[in-house]
């Protein structure tokens, strides 16, 4: 089936039903990716909404290309990912999550604490992998955790393919190093970091994203 044209994305700004309908494509995909990477339902909430209105504000830039417009909704996603470390370094102002937070009720709250549930694996593999570079890291993620191909993250990170694909290589090859210095370290890191007692390695799902990341790292 192919993917939606040109013109159904630029549009969303302008046509409610293209909107709707690109909403629908791509709020699950949105979900998951917010999911891996925040362990707070208001966060994540928060998160997934700032990422459709960041692409409303640039999908008149769209212009398609490789990956098309998944590739594209996901650099959208890492820059609003990258603001909000921004603003979390910072310290965002607390009225205003304060203020978030009462968008959501009871049954919102559950939906999203089983959606962090569901990606609580991957969220902890790309947690080990922050001590790579950004650059590497960037790559390795988006491949191994959010399932993109090469070309696709090249194309969400503005990057050629062939400098993907030498980043990604690294990466595996820093990941593996790592793994193999540390026996601990193929345990998921702790958010508390490195020293922070060490959980005994769980057991993933074959289908998870965390389960090909590792296979990669050991390969």
């Amino acid at each position: 089936m192919d993917g939606p044209t040109t013109r159904e994305v630029t549009g969303i700004a302008r046509d409610p039903a293209l909107l709707e309908a690109f909403y629908r494509r791509n709020i699950d995909a949105v979900n998951r990716f917010v999911a891996r990477r925040v362990g707070d339902p208001h966060v994540a909430a928060d998160l997934t909404a700032e990422v459709f209105l960041a692409a409303l504000d640039s999908a008149a830039a769209y212009r398609g290309g490789p990956g098309g417009e998944r590739a594209w909704l996901y650099g959208v996603a890492r820059n609003v990912m990258a603001s909000e470390r921004r603003r979390a370094a910072r310290e965002v102002d607390a009225s205003q999550r304060i203020a978030g937070r009462r968008l959501l009720d009871a049954d919102d709250l559950v939906r999203i604490e089983e959606r962090l549930d569901a990606e609580a694996a991957a969220r902890r593999m790309y947690q080990a992998i922050e001590r790579l570079s950004e650059a590497d890291r960037a790559v390795l993620e988006l491949v191994g955790v959010d399932g993109l191909d090469v070309a696709e993250a090249a194309a969400a990170l503005g990057i050629r393919r062939v400098s993907a694909r030498v980043r990604l290589h690294r990466a595996r090859r820093r990941l593996t190093r790592e793994l193999h210095t540390d026996p601990e370290s193929t345990a998921p890191m702790p958010s508390g970091g490195p020293g922070a007692g060490r959980p005994r390695p769980p057991t993933y799902p074959r289908d998870t994203p965390g389960t090909a990341l590792r296979a990669e790292a050991k390969a």
